[in-house]
């Protein structure tokens, strides 16, 4: 795996111009760093900016102002060093699961035998062993999900960032993603930025949560969560940290709701 390295984001405003509407802001001086191999994530209201911030981390647009920096230096255009999984596993549905994880190396300065080497270990990491040749009809959602997920990890990347990767899976499929995704972060040691609107999953997955708040996205505060691996839902100290999350969103105590 590449060193992973210190990302900053430093005071980031971001602004779409849309035609027959005043400009519209979507980041407003939002910072935030995240060590080398730490799993944060990022919890909000819909339209708060969570997903434009991936976006900008990412590389995929260099209009903003202020600085996001890894290594110190100021990213520039997409690169390899960070993948992402979306909502949507994206799986091309012609290709067999191991070809979809290998497109992911297309463009990789590596050896036709280590890129297939790297497609074996990481459809292994995420339990798929026996389902290389398999088509993306022939998948769960969960297991389109773990491919995906592999795909993200392939390039053996610094940052992995994930972009509500469980939002479309029933409630059991994606907890045992959770503890899925959990194992996998451990095992390889790659930071992970999660955004999601499940509070309960920010706290199961994250050394830390950002809670943003929206018109124009801004960090309100940072969360530490300290609790002992493997985690507790039913525990007090779990479900005191989620009703200080969603407080911190701006809920009444009396509209929060219930644990399961």
């Amino acid at each position: 795996m590449s060193r992973t390295g210190l990302l900053e984001v430093r005071q980031v405003s971001k602004f779409y111009d849309i035609p027959g509407h005043p400009r519209l802001q979507a980041l407003a001086d939002a910072s935030l760093t995240v060590e080398p191999g730490a799993f944060i994530s990022i919890v909000g209201p819909s339209g708060c900016g969570k997903s434009t911030l991936l976006r900008l981390i990412l590389g995929l647009d260099s209009d903003y102002r202020g600085e996001i920096l890894l290594h110190g230096e100021r990213i520039h255009g997409a690169n390899l060093k960070r993948g992402i999984v979306f909502q949507d596993h994206r799986l091309l549905p012609w290709l067999t699961l191991e070809q979809n994880i290998a497109l992911a190396l297309e463009n990789a300065p590596q050896a036709p035998e280590a890129k297939a080497r790297a497609v074996r270990e990481h459809v292994e990491i995420v339990g798929l062993s026996s389902f290389e040749k398999a088509w993306p009809h022939q998948l769960s959602g969960g297991m389109a999900q773990r491919a995906a997920i592999a795909r993200g990890l392939v390039n053996q990347p610094e940052i992995l960032l994930l972009d509500e990767p469980l939002g479309a899976l029933d409630a059991l499929t994606r907890i045992r993603l959770q503890e899925e995704l959990q194992r996998i972060w451990r095992a390889e040691g790659v930071s992970m930025i999660l955004v999601t609107h499940d509070v309960e999953e920010a706290i199961f997955l994250s050394n830390r949560v950002i809670v943003m708040s929206g018109n124009p996205g801004r960090v309100l505060e940072e969360i530490p969560i300290e609790l002992p691996l493997p985690r507790d839902r039913a525990s007090h100290a779990f479900g005191e940290i989620r009703r200080y999350i969603f407080k911190a969103m701006g809920m009444r105590a009396e509209a929060l709701p219930i644990a399961a």
